[in-house]
């Protein structure tokens, strides 16, 4: 009778088995992970509850009015900002781009007497032409996106003085096509500006593209890794090209939006909107090494920004304060960024 010996088990993996243990804080970072929006969303609620204890005035529907109207500008201009950063790009020239159309619109509907609509055409026209000028360079040439705005950033705004003189054109010059956007509906008590309507269609419309869509993925998958979606089949520089184009016809519809906003047009208004729309995104989840983020995170982001502004005015802060504290949101925004990052590997 021969003994039968049991055949050898496998040794315990016990680093596979350390790894595996997960701590709340680490179970957090997956979560925000997963889900870039949260941290934005908790922020911004939290931003509201102690602005409106803080003074009766914040929760009043005027003052609700005055945060929706402001944001709607630097907030559609997010929306070209988010779709370039998920790429792993920046785009510095989003703010020039935007002060261009703006006065290709005013000026050829009030100096030219071309039609209002057809004015509204030639602006995205130069929305788009400056988006794909950022793209070209990009693609072609394969220079950094953070030097090729930069560049252009001086271009658009040479352009704009030139073909401007450096004039502004007022209200009373404008027809009431270019002005629309400016016009307010009331809505529970709050007065909506058909810009803020314009800014929140434009957020489901790219929510769905990004989400539904070969070619958001295709976005996503360039920002994550250029190498490895190209050797996945997709054409990484068809892509980034797109991307730019897409973000000029936003940075065009941006600029109809300034344009009521402000019930003028004006060649040295949005100086900060570079920076400011880069501020939404990053505080709104988006990662700046790209691949990660939700475009209602931008959304998100640029109300924080409105309400940190708008509540620390009502505070009776200096607005130098405001700057600071936005700029401390932004190395918190890109640091918890930094964090979450981890998660990946």
């Amino acid at each position: 009778m021969t003994n039968t010996v049991p055949p050898p088990t496998a040794a315990p993996d016990l680093s596979s088995a350390f790894l595996d243990r997960s701590t709340p804080l680490s179970r957090l970072r997956d979560l925000l992970h997963r889900h870039p929006a949260i941290s934005p969303a908790v922020v911004l609620v939290v931003s509201v509850l102690v602005f409106g204890l803080l003074n009766d005035r914040f929760l009043a529907p005027a003052n609700l009015s005055l945060i929706t109207q402001q944001v709607a500008v630097v907030g559609t201009l997010a929306i070209a900002q988010t779709l370039v950063i998920l790429t792993a790009g920046i785009d510095l020239s989003v703010g020039a781009a935007m002060i261009l159309a703006a006065m290709v619109m005013a000026q050829s509907a009030s100096s030219t007497g071309v039609p209002p609509t057809l004015s509204l055409v030639l602006g995205l026209l130069a929305g788009i032409a400056a988006g794909g000028l950022n793209g070209l360079l990009v693609t072609r040439l394969k220079l950094p996106p953070f030097i090729v705005t930069l560049g252009t950033l001086s271009i658009f705004t040479a352009l704009t003085l030139l073909y401007s003189g450096g004039n502004t054109v007022r209200g009373s010059q404008l027809s009431d096509t270019l002005t629309l956007t400016g016009n307010t509906l009331p809505v529970l008590g709050i007065k909506i500006s058909i810009g803020v309507l314009i800014m929140l269609a434009l957020y489901i419309l790219i929510a769905y593209v990004l989400n539904r869509t070969a070619w958001g993925r295709h976005v996503y998958a360039v920002g994550d890794d250029k190498e490895a979606a190209r050797l996945s089949g997709i054409r990484v520089d068809r892509v980034l090209a797109s991307v730019y184009l897409v973000a000029g016809a936003i940075i065009a519809v941006t600029a109809w939006i300034q344009i009521g906003r402000t019930n003028a047009a004006s060649p040295n208004s949005g100086i900060d909107l570079n920076l400011d729309s880069i501020t939404a995104v990053v505080i709104g989840g988006t990662s700046l090494f790209g691949g990660r983020g939700v475009i209602w995170g931008t959304l998100l982001g640029a109300l924080i920004v409105g309400v940190f502004r708008n509540g620390l005015a009502l505070a009776g802060l200096d607005v130098l304060y405001q700057t600071l504290t936005v700029g401390i949101l932004v190395i918190a925004a890109v640091a918890v960024d930094q964090w979450i990052r981890k998660a990946k590997s």
